[in-house]
């Protein structure tokens, strides 16, 4: 074999053990380092100083049928993007919405379910009974999230108040500091259906799909975890896990 035939096999294994690095590397033992804002019930929250809710349990089946442990960290919603493109940890699972803008940024697996940005008012509130009535009013939003951008679009004559966590945003509606609040559907559902006093109007402001965020340069693990994404569904995982957390609305 000639010197140059035996350089060309070297280069092409070199490349091919590039290219099949990335897989491997997906289907190994290595923790999925994997970021949320915990504060967003019943997608992902703390209870008995455990994190629970239908996220962190759709994560958990999803890491399983990789074969692959989890490395939490709580962060902020609005640090949740910039933290994947700074490679601070893989994967950002916290209810985040698939927009044209993110994925810009960071690659998302295929939608895992569907939501939409609502409105939240106190009950009795009959100065708010649709979407346009939001016109002059202060409405709580939480920062990063796409109700600000959506508001300051569709909304602009509504005086937005930015908090950094979604509990704040009902606090206000509830102590009457805010006249509504704009947030997703299930989080909204939830917290209406357990502590009373709020409401959700009927018509949705958008309807929007969530999906898993994944760091850019991590292709090969959004693969696997679509494809755990599709086996917890075929095997009846996912559908327990939507019937624990969700109940008809």
């Amino acid at each position: 074999m000639t010197p140059r035939r035996h350089l060309l096999l070297a280069s092409l294994t070199v490349a091919l053990g590039a290219a099949a690095a990335p897989h491997a590397l997906a289907q190994s033992g290595a923790p999925i380092k994997v970021a949320t804002d915990a504060t967003f019930p019943p997608m992902e929250f703390v209870e008995n100083g455990k994190r629970t809710g239908f996220d962190i349990e759709l994560m958990e089946a999803l890491a399983r049928s990789m074969g692959r442990p989890i490395e939490w960290t709580d962060i902020d919603f609005k640090g949740l993007v910039p933290g994947l493109v700074s490679r601070r940890f893989d994967v950002a699972l916290s209810a985040i919405y698939i927009t044209d803008e993110r994925k810009k940024v960071v690659d998302f697996t295929q939608p895992y379910y569907a939501g939409g940005l609502v409105v939240m008012v106190k009950d009795g509130n009959a100065s708010i009974a649709k979407p346009a009535d939001l016109a002059g009013k202060k409405v709580s939003v939480q920062v990063g999230t796409k109700s600000v951008q959506f508001l300051k679009e569709k909304y602009p004559q509504a005086q937005l108040v930015e908090v950094e966590k979604n509990q704040e945003m009902f606090n206000l509606v509830d102590i009457g500091r805010a006249d509504a609040a704009v947030t997703g559907k299930p989080a909204a559902y939830q917290y209406a259906r357990t502590r009373g006093g709020l409401r959700v109007l009927p018509e949705q402001l958008t309807t929007e799909e969530y999906g898993i965020a994944v760091r850019k340069d991590l292709p090969e693990l959004t693969k696997a975890l679509n494809d755990a994404l599709a086996k917890v569904k075929a095997d009846g995982t996912y559908d327990k896990i939507v019937g624990k957390w969700f109940q008809s609305k």
